[in-house]
């Protein structure tokens, strides 16, 4: 049986932590798409308020099988 699968960015935000932020993206995109197969951090990014970090930002590219 062959499949075809497809991919899509999206990004996850947390005031915590890249993990967190991880868990977020999974959680998000497995709650939208269905038979999500996989997720590979692109880029990672942290945003800076008064010195300190901020936001932990994840760009994420997401692989889901289609029906």
């Amino acid at each position: 049986m062959s499949s075809v699968a497809k991919v899509i960015e999206l990004s996850a935000d947390s005031e915590k932590s890249f993990e967190d932020a991880l868990q977020a993206g999974i959680k998000r995109a497995s709650e939208t798409l269905r038979h999500v197969r996989s997720v590979w951090i692109k880029d990672k990014e942290v945003l800076i308020e008064n010195g300190a970090p901020k936001t932990y930002r994840l760009h994420l590219k997401v692989t889901f099988q289609l029906d």
